[in-house]
């Protein structure tokens, strides 16, 4: 038979009892005769078989996909200027100055 949780409504007691599933809830407080609610409490739940985590759902080519954006959305204190993100890309290396061609001139 499953154990319930109460507390008193008016005097804060709290006190546990075994009841069967039939059986009416209590309403009544055993100390002061105030109103009795029922405790609700985490329970544990394990789920077994595939497609409980997120990468299970998932094919490989979805894995690609970049995260999102690392934009500061806190508003601003004191103005309504917009920051730009702070790990902005690097700017790209200048392309190698061409070289004059080594073959021989024909003649």
């Amino acid at each position: 038979m499953p154990r319930y949780e109460y507390i008193c409504k008016s005097c804060s007691y709290n006190f546990e009892v075994q009841q069967s599933f039939s059986d009416d809830p209590l309403t009544v407080c055993e100390k002061c005769g105030g109103e009795l609610r029922k405790v609700f409490g985490n329970i544990g739940i394990t789920f077994k078989g595939s497609g409980f985590y997120k990468t299970d759902s998932r094919s490989s080519s979805a894995s690609t996909v970049p995260p999102t954006s690392n934009i500061d959305t806190t508003p601003a204190a004191s103005s309504d200027t917009v920051k730009p993100a702070n790990d902005a890309p690097a700017p790209a290396a200048p392309a190698p100055a061409a070289s004059p061609s080594t073959t021989p001139a024909a003649s």
